[in-house]
């Protein structure tokens, strides 16, 4: 039997994708009907012909249900926050019921292991958590799923074939140890204005509105005859830094990309302008969360085929 079959987001189970045998009670009540037959028929009973037979068909309606409760289920993929190496990933799944039937007793099933059970109601779905422990930086693609049920008697376990969500999540470079920040011979700390109001530094004028300030009024400008301006003052000037994949000689390639990581991490959270320079490859300077995450993607999938 295949493990896999053709990576998708969205995955719907039909009969091709699901199989069914009898449980241990399963094949223990099959030997009590063969056994309860053989008396019926050795004291020609009728009564337990007919308990014989109902309950026969009671086994047999069982299966029916137990395959409709895994048929047509709808397996999507959720969302994956990125993670370092080194760290637990998450994968989020979603199974959905289209139908106007609940799903009762629905088992996930991960590596052999059960994960979660969930009841699903009429047009409704559930929401599962897959973990999946990182070694290496890069994209690591969602572990296969198996589902499973035994609904409603327990005398059929019915299953599905393991299947493979087209879901990945980004594993940035495990960080090093906090080291001080270093940039290249040629490229050092550069000054850039910052209008940060309250500062002490004294950054240019503007016209003057109603409501300024007399004390930031440019009075020489005004006693030379000149224009109204307002001063202009702005807080302490904010340090671009450029984090060198050169300046990391001596060095192998993981461990530049660890320590570029761990660069990235302390220059966002002093609040630094930093851009990143690697081989054939560059980011401009700037900050906050979506630059961020945009170097350490790139230095997560540095020299990887994505």
């Amino acid at each position: 039997m295949p493990s896999h079959q053709n990576m998708s987001d969205t995955i719907t189970f039909g009969r091709r994708q699901l199989f069914m045998l009898p449980t241990r009670y399963g094949l223990l009540f099959a030997l009590l009907l063969a056994v309860q037959l053989a008396a019926a028929i050795n004291y020609g009973n009728g009564l337990a012909y007919a308990l014989t037979f109902l309950l026969g068909s009671v086994a047999v309606v069982s299966m029916l249900y137990t395959h409709r409760n895994l048929s047509q289920l709808r397996l999507s993929a959720g969302s994956s926050a990125p993670v370092f190496a080194g760290d637990l990933a998450r994968f989020k799944i979603f199974l959905a019921n289209d139908s106007a039937v609940p799903r009762l007793g629905i088992c996930i099933h991960q590596d052999k292991k059960q994960i979660a059970c969930v009841d699903i109601a009429a047009h409704d779905s559930a929401a599962v958590d897959l973990s999946l422990m990182t070694v290496k930086r890069g994209y690591l693609t969602a572990p296969p799923v198996m589902i499973s049920t035994r609904f409603p008697l327990g005398l059929l376990y019915s299953w599905s074939r393991r299947m493979t969500l087209a879901q990945q999540c980004l594993v940035y470079a495990r960080p090093a140890e906090p080291l001080p920040l270093q940039t290249s011979s040629t490229e050092t700390f550069e000054s850039v204005a910052g209008l940060k109001p309250g500062g002490d530094d004294f950054i240019g004028v503007r016209e003057f509105h109603a409501g300024d300030s007399p004390h930031h009024v440019d009075w020489k400008a005004v006693a030379r005859g000149g224009s109204w301006y307002t001063k202009q003052f702005g807080g302490a000037y904010q340090a671009t830094l450029w984090l060198d994949w050169d300046t990391l000689a001596g060095l192998g390639v993981e461990q530049r990309l660890s320590v570029l990581t761990r660069w990235v991490l302390d220059a966002e959270i002093a609040g630094m302008l930093y851009g990143l320079r690697l081989p054939q490859h560059s980011v401009a300077p700037a900050n906050g969360a979506d630059h961020q995450h945009q170097c350490l993607k790139v230095l997560a999938l540095f020299g990887l085929d994505t």
